[in-house]
């Protein structure tokens, strides 16, 4: 399905599945995706401030340039996921999967990453200012 640049500004959105939707530049800001199916999903520039996305499945997601600042993604499944040069400050990304995740140039400014598992993910020029990273697992991750 092609929603490019749709405003779904706090919508409830709770266990949707939006399975390989494009969602480029869509404005998600406090929208609610608790447990969403987002596998695949084109989140490319999109506006994702304040959203909760606990233990949502972003498996292999374009997020490139997407604006996460204070986000929710406890729990999230984000392996594979493409956030370069995404914004995740003061994201809560506790417990949170990112194996293979590319993050070359995201700043993560003060993001909970308790617990995270980055195992082999691309952290090349990422902004780790005041990380926490209490518990979490960088085999592999550069």
């Amino acid at each position: 399905a092609d929603l490019r640049w749709v405003d779904l500004t706090g919508a409830n959105l709770r266990g949707v599945d939006l399975r390989g939707v494009d969602l480029t530049g869509a404005d998600m800001s406090g929208v609610i995706l608790t447990g969403a199916d987002m596998s695949g999903v084109n989140l490319t520039k999109a506006n994702l401030t304040e959203a909760d996305l606990t233990r949502a499945n972003l498996t292999r997601a374009n997020l490139t340039g997407a604006d996460l600042r204070w986000v929710d993604l406890t729990g999230a499944n984000l392996r594979g996921v493409d956030l370069t040069r995404a914004i995740l400050y003061e994201a809560n990304l506790t417990g949170a999967n990112l194996t293979g995740a590319n993050l070359t140039g995201a700043d993560l400014t003060r993001a909970d990453l308790t617990r995270v598992i980055l195992t082999g993910a691309n952290l090349t020029e990422a902004d780790l200012t005041g990380v926490d990273l209490t518990g979490a697992i960088l085999t592999e991750a550069n």
